[in-house]
């Protein structure tokens, strides 16, 4: 065996375990692709229904959202209303209610003052008495 003959041998002993060494890396590679499959289809067989799920949940709280902004305007509406319709009152009634009372308190002292006899005071006895 020549040196040509020895290096052809060594060169293919060499080849045939590296193809050796890239077969059980495409083994290995296969298993695990295999395995990542089958996790996927699980996860997608489990998070579809809860995304699903989380679709209709988020529809119903917009729809909440509406009617709660809905109920809001109709509150500030209706705010509004009381706050014009409660100045409208004061302006029309504060000034008769006021006028009113003061009529009556002015009366009220014109009363005692016609019932009860006014006392002279010692001054005024002093002063007509000169």
């Amino acid at each position: 065996m020549s040196a040509v003959d020895l290096a052809a041998v060594i060169v293919t002993i060499v080849c045939l375990v590296a193809v050796a060494v890239l077969v059980i890396a495409i083994q290995a590679l296969v298993r695990t692709l295999r395995e990542l499959r089958i996790t996927v289809d699980e996860l997608r067989s489990n998070t579809l229904p809860m995304v699903d799920d989380l679709r209709t949940t988020v529809n119903k709280a917009n729809e909440e959202l509406d009617r709660v902004d809905d109920v809001i305007g109709r509150a500030e509406r209706i705010t509004a209303t009381v706050d014009v319709a409660s100045r409208l009152t004061y302006k029309a009634m504060a000034p008769p209610l006021i006028k009113t009372l003061s009529f009556v308190k002015g009366a009220g002292r014109a009363r005692r003052a016609l019932r009860t006899p006014r006392r002279r005071t010692a001054i005024e006895v002093r002063g007509r008495r000169k």
